[in-house]
């Protein structure tokens, strides 16, 4: 018989065990935790919106006039009003024809590609896609191919031996934004390369939803190519301070997933409080507070990346507001991030198979909403930390 303790155990050994930390505030640039106020920088709550008043207000006004539950999936009772309108509105955001809810970001990308792509099918996804791309991939049961991370070239080539076997659709699947490095796909490459091989694009913009971008619209909008884009995923749960996800795309693909992707089909809809919540959080987002709160954003990132690349550490290949500090293997990373937590900086310690072996890191995330001083105290709490451990 499988011992569960004596797995755990073995998890203990390696570093690997991990353990929840219960968060005693609401989401701000600071929290509670363990009865200390520390600096919050972990958190995916990048605009700040998770507390912001307005998006609370009408979170609280929803809930008085919606009520909290939908008792029911989509396609039994629990389509709402509220979810018909951010639907619409994610639609104009995204500049496609129509867009759909789910329940996670998880459940958009397993949903996504299980309801679009089967057997006949050919995935073509990047290297470190995020692990819910590459569970969609498995259930989808099309071929799936990996290319290595960012390379374009090494795409068409791969792209160029499948030719030969063609049947089905193709596709190419990838992060906007990397969620471990910070760094962004090749997105005009990619592109350039779907049309030559007639093959849709699927960008998963989780973490460029709301901060990437002019106006907010994400990665492709940043790399000017939106309307490029043949799927669109993103989330309501990080720049959007909510909950839950989308897919926008032409009509004809959100009605096959309403009839196909299982994710969609068999969950209970989201509270039509978290709707109503989204369409203020995208108010704010294309406002003059939302440029405001991106640049805001943007000076935090590059002020926390350029005091830990002067003092000698290396953030990889970020170029966006989520900054690693690799650092190699488990031990080591997890004994800085307790001894951060310890002075009073909460940032996490990234570990396999989250990420490959050999590349642990601390990953910092920024907000709009943090000071530049505790960032700058941060900066030098990190730095005298991983001193101390001998980087």
């Amino acid at each position: 018989m499988i011992s569960w303790t004596a797995e755990l155990e073995r998890l203990k050994k390696q570093n690997m065990f991990r353990v929840l930390r219960t968060v005693e505030s609401s989401q701000g640039p600071k929290v509670w935790l363990n009865g200390q106020e520390v600096l919050l920088l972990c958190s995916n709550n990048y605009l700040g919106l998770a507390s912001h008043a307005i998006l609370i207000e009408a979170a609280a006004q929803a809930a008085r006039d919606w009520g909290v539950g939908t008792g029911g999936s989509r396609l039994i009772s629990g389509s709402m009003t509220p979810h018909a309108q951010l639907e619409e509105r994610l639609a104009a955001f995204k500049g496609t024809e129509a867009a759909l809810l789910f329940n996670s970001g998880y459940a958009a990308n397993t949903g996504l590609l299980q309801g679009l792509f089967g057997p006949d099918d050919v995935i073509f996804s990047d290297a470190l896609n995020h692990a819910s791309i590459v569970d969609g991939c498995r259930l989808s049961k099309a071929r799936t191919v990996v290319y290595p991370h960012g390379d374009a070239d090494a795409l068409e080539r791969l792209m160029h031996q499948e030719e030969k076997t063609r049947q089905g659709r193709w596709v190419i699947v990838t992060d906007g934004v990397f969620s471990m490095d910070g760094d962004l796909a090749p997105l005009v490459a990619l592109v350039r390369l779907k049309k030559r091989y007639g093959a849709l694009l699927m960008v998963d913009d989780a973490h460029g939803t709301g901060v990437l971008g002019e106006s907010g619209r994400g990665t492709a909008e940043h790399l000017g190519c939106l309307a490029e884009v043949d799927l669109h995923m993103g989330t309501l749960g990080k720049a959007l301070g909510c909950f839950g996800a989308y897919v926008a795309a032409d009509r004809v693909i959100v009605d096959t997933l309403i009839n196909r992707s299982r994710s969609f089909i068999f969950s209970t809809s989201l509270p039509p409080s978290i709707p109503v919540t989204a369409l203020a959080a995208l108010d704010v987002v294309e406002s003059p507070e939302g440029e405001s709160l991106r640049r805001a954003l943007w000076h935090n990132r590059n002020l926390l990346a350029d005091r830990l690349q002067r003092g000698g550490l290396s953030t990889g290949h970020s170029t966006t507001q989520i900054v690693p500090v690799l650092t190699g293997e488990p031990a080591p990373t997890m004994k800085l991030a307790e001894s951060l937590l310890a002075a009073g900086v909460f940032v996490q310690g990234i570990r396999p198979p989250t990420v490959p072996a050999g590349n642990c890191r601390l990953r910092a995330t920024l907000m709009a909403t943090h000071e530049p001083e505790d960032l700058e105290r941060a900066a030098e709490l990190i730095l005298q930390a991983a001193v101390g451990a001998g980087r």
